[in-house]
């Protein structure tokens, strides 16, 4: 076989960019900032491209495997990236056909086709095939953003290929292009279509003929050690060569990795969706237990039956999901199963699993889930499962590397055991889960790469489980593929005659070896390019935030990211994260892109000036900062807090850009513009708004706020107040933006407060959470507000008292904010603890009080740090009970975002993300329709982009309370955008 070329005659980046860019091949890449992002995906490992080219059309693709067989430079083939075993990462130039090769050629839903580009998202193409009653059956965990593309490459399954198939069984026909640039149309042949299509005698002939010819001479080889049980996806499947499976190269094609040709298109068949589906959920003393119960539950017409240790479900933060995980039924273990049919059926099925997993050694009881909500929220664990796994209970870090193995289901219960001995026995721990109805282990293990000895014990374990894996007659892959991370280990598995079979294959195929090399054939070692590693010394690099779920490394905060890729999910699923990316649909705008590109930083190698860098600045300058990635980050990553941080280091000492003292000074701002908001009213409105607008770096196409003519605090302490307050004080937190611009919401929170018998004070002087400070990265000015802060509400906080905040940004950054860049103050401690939101108070702290009741309906837009600190199910309980009709949008962020929808630059990304679902619905809405938005960045988007107006729950309840109990000035009672009447 030949090899690409490699070592001094291998061309440099800068060489092979121009050649692809002059050659036709779409959009060409090949600085650091793209380089760095493309440098892993969701394995252990890290190789760097020369380039990355997004194809947007079939001209492109060939276009580029033609510029790079003459330059003999490998290609790697990518879709969403999501890959746990390293094929989705090269040295040469990586192929994205994700952001633009991604389009549904054609339904047919008579004959159940689709045909698809191989950059279409397996969601993208549900919904369509759904508008049929239609499915696609394979459906891995990634669903929201894998590609058929990178489906076909891994032989990907997912939790429904118990009853529906492997995407193997679902695939149809291939179009492909080889490395030498032959096209080919692929799916079954009979003899005859063989001996027609040799006869002609071109390049097409002369592979398929090498095929057949590989086939008829191994027949025996061939019906033995290949195709024994569902989930042996490791090495090529040749077993499609045989002609009781009529030869199918299509099939044959699938789970090759990329090494073989490059998918130009793909038709694949479509199922009929069941009429229903019920979720049973079963309890076991241990996962042990539950894979010995496998295979007496495998005859109960199953949809799916997936396996969860507790280890997994006690890394779950996330409040809404932690409630659900603590309804389960008492257990170590359970069994995820999945029934599906027409729902009069559906308990009669249910009661006969239970009954029989009653009959099973370790059952500890049962839940028949009949809420779809509920069933939802289980299935999201499930679905995390590579993302939560990969941080232990402890913190510590966990790793794939031997996350896929799979046994046949009746061995499972004896691998696991084994299993968990070997575990033991190197002094290493996982979280298990997995397709256990398959026999098929998913498990993060905590392997230590940043040591030599760790790496050490790294390898040998692997080497041992595969040993452990071939003793059960399993596969060391089950659906992620071999990779880097198997590959090596494929000898261990199969005989020499097999891997002699599996590297002919490939140079039928592929003689040049352009195509993914190291994967499958000729691996490259289990132990190299490893992502960390012990011989690559990261930057000193000092932060302000104290990071100590990370002990302070910002190298391991960066490595929080995985690769699971769960950011690049373009449609919204009740879920903020990431709205940039929906927007561009750009890896770069991604929570993954610009964690990768944090930690090139930290390594100094491709991203070379540390905090200085363009590159990073440039990845996080449409990170809005919605804090939606901290919440629905199934790791946590926080890339609000990391931008913070790295926009403190990068300005620090330089001029920053005109925004960072326009917009992160504002609050002192504003109190300059109080004195006389008239006159700087006129003059934002005057023909100098344009003017002012570009010397404070503020988008052209922005209305600016107007200033109350009085602020909040001078309303409220000139006020007489007429209330008992029998329940005691309670500490109403005066943020700037209702203060200055909207102070009728301050006003109707102190006439809620006060008609639930509280005693409203407010802080001493003028106190500031100091959020605009920490969104644009100036956290020296940050802190210093921040601890004055702190000090300034200490006694009511170390007192008991409640403080509340209305708006949800402020009331986030006195949660989370102060108490991490107050590194152990007490003070910030007892006001994080103290702080609460209106719905908080009421909901849960004022007994006896009733709510008035409301007969309204209403559209709920949640803030996005609301979202990610304390949740809406406050919000929504109470709505409940005042009786409003409200509906919660499923819309992620509003895209205004504080400051960055404000910004110049921003406009169109700020107003896209807004009319992904807020600003369609908000127009949809009928005119008695109350929109709710107790964000000052979300009424203000509302207002400047609709005809409607938002309102703030405060208000919603004010307008209800009896007389006397309303704020002295009338609230406004439109729900129309005054501007616009």
């Amino acid at each position: 076989m030949t090899a690409t070329a490699q070592g001094p005659n291998r061309p440099d980046s800068a060489a092979v960019t121009d050649a692809l860019a002059q050659g036709g091949c779409g959009e060409v890449h090949g600085d650091a900032g793209y380089r760095a992002q493309y440098s892993a995906d969701a394995s252990n490992y890290r190789q760097i491209p020369l380039a990355v080219v997004f194809p947007r059309e079939r001209r492109h693709v060939l276009n580029t495997i033609a510029v790079c067989r003459r330059l003999g430079v490998p290609i790697t083939s990518r879709g969403a990236g999501t890959s746990t075993s390293g094929q989705a990462v090269g040295s040469g130039v990586v192929l994205d056909f994700s952001r633009y090769f991604n389009r549904l050629l054609a339904l047919d839903p008579c004959a159940r086709t689709a045909t698809v580009q191989p950059g279409i998202v397996l969601d993208d193409l549900q919904r369509a095939a759904g508008e049929h009653d239609l499915l696609f059956g394979a459906d891995p965990s990634t669903h929201s953003r894998c590609t058929l593309g990178g489906m076909i490459g891994n032989n990907a399954c997912g939790s429904h290929s118990l009853a529906w198939g492997r995407t193997a069984e679902n695939v149809s026909e291939l179009e492909v292009v080889t490395y030498r640039g032959t096209v080919l149309r692929l799916g079954e042949m009979t003899r005859a279509e063989i001996d027609e299509a040799v006869a002609v005698g071109d390049d097409r002939a002369e592979l398929i003929a090498s095929l057949h010819r590989l086939a008829e001479r191994n027949l025996a080889t061939l019906r033995t050690g290949l195709g024994r049980f569902p989930r042996q996806v490791s090495g090529y499947a040749l077993e499609h060569l045989l002609p009781e499976r009529r030869f199918n190269l299509a099939r044959a094609l699938v789970g090759s990795e990329g090494t073989l040709a490059v998918i130009l298109s793909a038709t694949v068949r479509l199922m009929a969706a069941p009429p229903a589906r019920a979720l049973v959920v079963l309890g076991y003393h241990d996962a042990c237990a539950a894979a010995d119960a496998v295979p007496a539950l495998l005859g109960h017409r199953l949809l799916a039956l997936e396996g969860l240790d507790q280890a997994l479900t006690d890394i779950v933060a996330r409040a809404e999901t932690r409630r659900a995980i603590d309804t389960l039924p008492s257990a170590q273990a359970w069994l995820f199963a999945e029934l599906g049919g027409q729902e009069e059926e559906l308990p009669r099925l249910a009661e006969e699993l239970t009954t029989a997993a009653g009959q099973t050694a370790g059952f500890t009881g049962h839940e028949i889930v009949t809420d779809p909500v509920r069933a939802r929220q289980l299935w999201r664990i499930r679905e995390d499962g590579a993302g939560l796994a990969t941080r232990l209970p402890d913190g510590s870090e966990a790793w794939p590397g031997w996350e896929d193995a799979a046994v046949p289901p009746d061995r499972l219960g004896s691998y696991l055991r084994r299993f968990t001995e070997l575990l033991t026995r190197h002094h290493l721990q996982g979280a298990v889960y997995g397709h256990f109805g398959e026999g098929c282990l998913h498990v993060r293990i905590n392997f230590d790469f940043t040591t030599d000895q760790g790496t050490a014990v790294f390898r040998a374990f692997v080497t041992d489980a595969a040993e452990l894996v071939a003793a059960h007659g399993g596969s060391l892959s089950g659906e992620h593929g071999d990779g880097q991370a198997r590959s090596e280990l494929l000898p261990l598995m199969y005989a020499p005659d097999m891997i002699a079979l599996f590297e002919q294959f490939k140079g039928i195929w592929d003689p040049d070896n352009g195509l993914n090399p190291g994967m499958i054939v000729d691996p490259l070692p289990v132990d190299g390019n490893l992502r960390v590693s012990p011989h690559r010394t990261p930057l000193p690099l000092t932060t302000v935030f104290p990071f100590h779920a990370d002990d302070g490394d910002f190298a391991k905060v960066t490595r929080r990211c995985v690769g699971v890729g769960k950011c690049r999910s373009a449609a919204p699923r009740g879920d903020v994260m990431c709205p940039s990316y929906r927007v561009t649909l750009d890896e770069k705008d991604s929570t993954r892109g610009r964690a990768r590109l944090l930690y090139e930083m930290t390594q100094g190698e491709v991203i070379t000036d540390g905090w200085r860098s363009t590159e990073v600045r440039d990845a996080l300058d449409l990170c809005l900062s919605c804090k939606g990635c901290s919440t629905d980050c199934p790791v946590g990553v926080d890339m609000a807090t990391y931008k913070s941080e790295f926009l403190h280091h990068h300005y620090k000492g330089r001029l920053r850009p005109a925004s960072h003292y326009s917009m992160g000074w504002l609050p002192l701002l504003s109190r300059l513009a109080a004195r006389t908001p008239r006159l700087v009213n006129a003059l934002t409105a005057s023909r100098l708004a344009p003017v002012v607008k570009r010397l404070g770096g503020i988008a052209s196409e922005r209305d600016i706020p107007r200033f109350a003519d009085q602020t909040f605090l001078t309303w409220f302490r000139s006020r007489t107040h007429e209330e008992d307050g029998h329940r005691g004080p309670v500490m109403l937190w005066v943020d700037s933006f209702n203060n200055h611009f909207s102070p009728d919401v301050l006003k109707a929170g102190v006439a809620v407060l006060e008609h639930a018998g509280y005693r409203v004070q407010v802080p001493e002087g003028t106190q500031c959470c100091g959020l605009t400070w920490i969104t644009t990265g100036q956290l020296g000015a940050a802190r210093r507000i921040a601890r004055r802060t702190a000090n300034a509400l200490a006694p009511a906080a170390h007192a008991g008292v409640p403080v509340v905040g209305l708006e949800p940004s402020c009331t986030a950054a006195l949660k989370t904010d102060l108490p991490e860049l107050l590194n152990g103050d007490s003070d910030a401690a007892a006001l994080a603890r103290s702080t609460v939101t209106l719905a908080e108070l009421l909901l849960r702290r004022t007994p006896g009080w009733r709510p008035p009741r409301i007969d309204v309906r209403s559209l709920s837009q949640t803030h996005c740090h609301q979202y990610a600190t304390s949740g809406f199910g406050a919000d929504s309980a109470l709505l409940e009970a005042m009786g409003v009709d409200n509906s919660v949008l499923n819309s992620g962020c509003c895209g205004l975002a504080g400051n960055f929808g404000f910004e110049h630059g921003h406009y169109d990304v700020s107003v896209a993300a807004g009319e992904q679902v807020l600003l369609p619905a908000v127009r949809a809405a009928t005119p008695d329709t109350v929109i709710l938005a107790d964000g000052f960045s979300c009424r203000t988007q509302i207002t400047q982009r609709t005809d409607r107006s938002g309102t703030h729950l405060a208000e919603l309840i004010a307008r209800a309370l009896p007389p006397r109990s309303r704020p002295a000035r009338t609230l406004h009672q439109q729900t129309r955008n005054p501007r616009c009447d």
